[in-house]
């Protein structure tokens, strides 16, 4: 494995093990530079047998492998790298801490993909899609997911009511997820787009019908930022055949990417 970085700096990486320690030593610099003091020297930091840039850097490298069960990326880790963590806590205090400890991790992952090129930046594809928390016949006596904001909205691809989150995404032209938002399901796509393109300029962006209106057109526009969205056929202001034929080509490269995410 080769691996890139913006300043066209390269290293080659042999075996996992020393994936793992290269992810290591970047993410512990890069904790060290983000993450604020109330994290890194909160109460009782000192006494943990891990430390937060251990625990992160195994969460991250679980995720990599697609390994999507706590129980078994533990019991691997265990396995295969104790010699590498030699003060891996039990299974259930790195759980609750990798847990504890997503926020910071998100922070250091946007940092991270900073770090590396990103081919056709400035064009992007934007969309959600539906994230539900359980049956819709169940939704009523759901009381686990209320408190963090779900509720009920509605998937027009499936036409169907779902109760829990939606997930918007930013991805690029080649499938990179470069920033994602995860809100109530009855949150409007234009209102995940303005959060997504907060201190962004000079972006073109291709999204579907849920993208439309004059209002975020001009939104748009004041932050230096093209939205180019399928508008409905009888819309007074449509593109013409061709572009509607390019933005629906480059758009289903985010339905491959969403359609991975689901498996």
């Amino acid at each position: 494995m080769i691996l890139k970085f913006q300043d066209d700096y390269t290293t080659f990486i042999a075996t996992f093990e020393d994936f793992i320690l290269l992810v290591f030593s970047i993410i512990d610099d890069l904790y060290q530079q983000a993450v604020p003091t109330s994290v890194s020297q909160r109460r009782y930091v000192g006494m943990a047998k891990m430390s937060d840039t251990e625990i992160i850097t195994l969460s991250i490298c679980g995720e990599l492998l697609g390994i999507d069960s706590e129980n078994a990326w533990y019991s691997f880790v265990k396995r295969n790298f104790r010699h590498l963590f030699p003060r891996l806590c039990c299974r259930t205090r790195f759980n609750r801490t990798r847990r504890a400890l997503l926020q910071v991790t998100e922070l250091i992952r946007q940092k991270l993909a900073q770090s590396f090129p990103i081919p056709s930046s400035r064009y992007f594809v934007i969309d959600s899609f539906p994230l539900p928390v359980c049956k819709f016949g169940r939704a009523r006596y759901c009381r686990s997911f209320r408190a963090d904001g779900a509720n009920y909205g509605r998937c027009p691809s499936k036409k169907e009511t779902y109760f829990g989150f939606k997930v918007h995404a930013l991805v690029t032209l080649e499938g990179y997820i470069t920033a994602f938002e995860i809100t109530p399901a009855s949150v409007d796509d234009r209102e995940g787009l303005r959060e997504l393109v907060e201190n962004h300029l000079g972006l073109v962006i291709l999204g579907d019908k849920g993208y439309t209106g004059e209002a975020l057109f001009d939104d748009m526009r004041q932050k230096g930022i093209c939205l180019m969205s399928l508008k409905p056929s009888n819309y007074k202001k449509n593109w013409p055949t061709q572009i509607r034929q390019l933005i629906f080509r480059f758009r289903r490269r985010v339905e491959t990417v969403f359609s991975q995410l689901s498996g």
